[in-house]
């Protein structure tokens, strides 16, 4: 009896390792967030970011696995390559194409994911609120990042989801894979003038370095929404442009970021944290 007590408080005291896996990583918030999980529920673990160039992504995460490791998220450039990785995928992952949630299975095998498209969803409709049915959806960029969102937002049944693109081949060719999913066609940006859309994602990374494509005026729609994808402590350049076209609301990737992490949080431990306290930390710290 006494051993088997004894086995028993060491299982419960080994704590579980994960890793968020991106090139570079350093200013990543995802070890903060996933502490700030654990914490919140009791959960016993330790996250850490690694900073793991492409040619090298194979070997880190057969090592991470092999010593014990429970699950990995993985961001820029990794994403393709986890999808590669992964022995079997969710539905979300296959559609995607694209990995960044990788999850240990009780046989051994590694199980893939993407979560950035229902952390997205969830943002816009629980945090702020922003309906996406029957609604007139564009997204601008063509590229990983708009892959990974387009079947969750298609299951909100928009009135109409539109990819603009500058090679207006691959925004064409991207929506077409999606077009038994629902309304979705492909665009460049010349062609959205006269047009107009109740909300506006942006999954372009040039937002980031300060550039928004050119745009037509009147492209948002009065009491319309914008929201760009990536985040930062100053309002991004696409941000900055919603506010200048009179958006209802315009915001950034944050809150994507911390319901992206939920989920696979919930995925590694069966665990679903409360997400509002953990924005709203990361929001005020910003904001300071």
């Amino acid at each position: 009896m006494g051993i088997m007590d004894g086995e028993k408080s060491t299982i419960m005291t080994s704590i579980d390792r994960y890793a968020v896996f991106g090139h570079p990583i350093k200013h990543s918030k995802s070890p903060r967030i996933h502490r700030l999980f654990a914490e919140q529920t009791g959960q016993a673990l330790e996250y850490t970011a690694v900073d793991v160039p492409a040619e090298q992504f194979r070997t880190a995460v057969a090592m991470f696995f092999a010593e014990g490791g429970k699950g990995l998220n993985c961001t820029v450039p990794l994403k393709e390559l986890a999808w590669n990785y992964a022995d079997h995928k969710t539905e979300r992952a296959q559609l995607s194409k694209a990995v960044n949630t990788l999850a240990l299975q009780a046989d051994g095998s590694i199980l893939g994911d993407n979560t950035d498209g229902i952390g997205l969803v969830t943002d816009l409709l629980t945090n702020h609120a922003i309906t996406l049915s029957g609604i007139r959806i564009l997204i601008l960029g063509a590229g990983g990042a708009s892959r990974g969102i387009i079947a969750p937002i298609l299951e909100q049944s928009p009135q109409t989801l539109v990819i603009a693109n500058r090679t207006v081949d691959k925004a064409v060719k991207l929506a077409a894979e999606f077009h038994d999913k629902g309304a979705i066609t492909g665009c460049g940006f010349d062609d959205l003038k006269n047009r107009q859309f109740d909300l506006i994602l942006n999954a372009t990374s040039a937002s980031l370095s300060g550039c928004v494509p050119a745009l037509p005026a009147g492209l948002l729609a009065t009491g319309g929404n914008c929201y760009d994808l990536a985040y930062g402590n100053e309002p991004t350049a696409f941000v900055r442009w919603g506010l200048e076209n009179h958006a209802a609301k315009s915001l950034d990737g944050l809150g994507m970021l911390v319901e992206q992490a939920a989920e696979a949080f919930f995925i590694w431990r069966g665990v679903r944290p409360q997400t509002r306290p953990v924005i709203e930390l990361l929001n005020s710290e910003r904001q300071a």
